[in-house]
């Protein structure tokens, strides 16, 4: 059997660059100038001040270069070599790393997760006893869309140990492998699997069995793994009330093996080379088999494509692999992800059978910016019907922007109610996966506390009978909040709900309404 699966992964790779090199054209030098035009005018239309861009065609690295500024208001330009965070393209090397393991017989992709993780618990024994390594790389867990993510999001203090202690309390919202919910969660357990089957933390394992096999020497697997002598990398960007505003971050340091990469447009193209290459690296290395890619490529839970995506780019499924998004586009495969920090954003988008692939990281988190240029490259690189992505998107995004920024702040009530004295719901309240949250008066103001993170801290401004909007001291969070306290008859707070007032904004990690808040101590009827 081991035989005639690597005869299997020889014939495939062979098959794979019989492809690259029969079915494909070059990027001239005048369409590449083109390119720089449109990331050029992205940049101007979508106030970004720096980005990097990485352009792998026909096997070749034809493009690694930076663009802008690393820092809103410096002028210290942007390199290749400038260090970004990667966000969830993270997820393809957690991923990676796991078929890299598959193949050392180290695990299996229908393992059991309690194979490896003997504490890892869900909400019922029966979802706990099947979730796979499989499932936890293919968003079909159950769990809704970003449910969990304040344990990691932004900035916290949990542990591993902590993390994987709350999963238990985050109810299902559909059926077991019935659909898609992105969850970020599971990836930061599938990292530790990573760790636990291999004896070495996910971020050795990263650097030690990826990066430096790849030659991607200078990423790191986190933002505090990055030497203090090294000053090239960039900070975040806020566009908040028509100003730009620098947001410093971590690169997402707690998402671990969902997140926390940070790279730069040199190391990404060898990433990009690699993944083209059917797991063959820049310098000949078999990083893993071909076998492995057409696994981590295939779509193992499907997602409907919406009528515009057909109309515009013929998208006929969208799926989602071991860490990639699959989808049609204009005919052929596309394989890629996007990732997403408080201040910054990339993509990464390849179409393997025309041997074209791009990578866009910048300080800026104006996603449809990076989607724009990422068409204008597959438009040269496809010959397909030129269009003014560039265009045309930032006017939607400019018109998208005025709606959405025009509709903010918290409803007005029909009939506004008064509410009770501060002293009435000041205490601790606790979520059984988060932790303490703590509503108290401090020097006349009520105030609220997640103790578990820096960032989550605010004031209390009342809005309606038990009712509040927590306004976060960090106003680039975007994150305002109501909080509404259930009262028993003696008029002590029995729980908590929270729900975001700007939902059209807010980032869905702020995960708010599955907190599940009760009085701690419960009160005393």
């Amino acid at each position: 059997m081991e035989m005639k699966q690597t005869l299997w992964g020889k014939a495939l790779c062979a098959s794979s660059a019989l492809l690259l090199s029969s079915n494909v054209f070059a990027l001239t030098g005048a369409q590449l100038k083109e390119v720089e035009k449109s990331v050029q005018q992205a940049m101007k239309s979508f106030a970004i001040p720096g980005m990097a861009v990485g352009i792998v065609n026909n096997g070749e690295v034809v493009m690694a270069k930076g663009f802008g500024v690393k820092t809103h208001g410096n002028d210290t330009p942007v390199d290749a070599h400038t260090l970004f965070g990667i966000a969830s393209n993270s997820k393809a090397f957690t991923a990676a790393a796991l078929a890299i393991l598959v193949e050392k017989g180290k695990v299996n992709w229908d393992d059991q997760v309690i194979k490896h993780i003997p504490e890892f618990e869900l909400h019922t024994k029966t979802l706990t006893e099947q979730m796979t390594i499989r499932d936890l790389l293919s968003h079909r867990s159950g769990l809704a869309l970003g449910a969990g993510d304040l344990m990691i999001w932004p900035d916290t203090d949990k542990s591993m140990q902590d993390i994987l202690a709350g999963l238990k309390y985050l109810k299902p919202v559909s059926p077991f492998r019935s659909g898609y919910n992105y969850n970020n969660l599971m990836f930061v357990v599938a990292g530790e699997v990573v760790s636990r089957a291999s004896g070495m933390s996910w971020h050795e394992f990263i650097e030690q069995h990826i990066f430096s096999e790849v030659g991607m020497t200078g990423s790191y697997a986190a933002f505090s793994r990055i030497p203090h002598t090294h000053s090239n990398f960039a900070t975040g960007t806020i566009e908040y009330q028509g100003e730009l505003e620098e947001f410093i971050g971590d690169y997402l340091e707690d998402f671990r093996g969902a997140g926390s990469i940070a790279s730069n447009a040199v190391d990404m193209t060898k990433w990009m080379q690699t993944q083209m290459s059917a797991g063959k690296t820049p310098s000949g290395k078999q990083l893993f088999d071909a076998s492995s890619q057409d696994m981590m490529w295939l779509p193992h839970i499907m997602r409907q494509p919406s009528p515009r995506a057909l109309k515009k780019f013929r998208q006929h499924f969208k799926g989602y692999g071991l860490g990639w998004s699959v989808e049609s586009y204009f005919g052929y495969k596309k394989v890629g992800h996007m990732g997403g920090i408080l201040g910054m954003g990339s993509q990464v988008a390849m179409i393997p059978e025309k041997g074209v692939a791009v990578v866009l990281l910048s300080n800026q988190q104006a996603y449809p910016a990076l989607r724009a240029i990422t068409n204008e490259v597959f438009e040269l690189a496809l010959g397909l019907e030129p269009q003014q992505w560039v265009t045309d998107s930032a006017q939607m995004y400019k018109s998208s922007r005025i709606e959405k920024y025009g509709a903010l702040g918290p409803s007005t009530p029909k009939q506004k109610e008064m509410g009770l004295s501060s002293d009435h719901y000041t205490g601790t309240l606790r979520s059984p996966w988060y932790g303490d949250v703590i509503v108290e008066q401090i020097a006349g103001e009520m105030r609220i506390d997640f103790t578990h993170t820096g960032l989550l801290k605010g004031a209390l401004h009342h809005h309606d009978g038990h009712s509040f909007v927590v306004k976060w001291d960090e106003k680039l969070l975007e994150a305002d909040a109501y909080i509404h306290f259930k009262l028993n008859d003696k008029n002590h707070v029995e729980s908590a709900t929270m729900e975001w007032v700007n939902p059209q904004i807010t980032d869905f990690s702020f995960d708010f309404h599955n907190l599940n808040l009760k009085a701690f101590p419960a009160p005393k009827n």
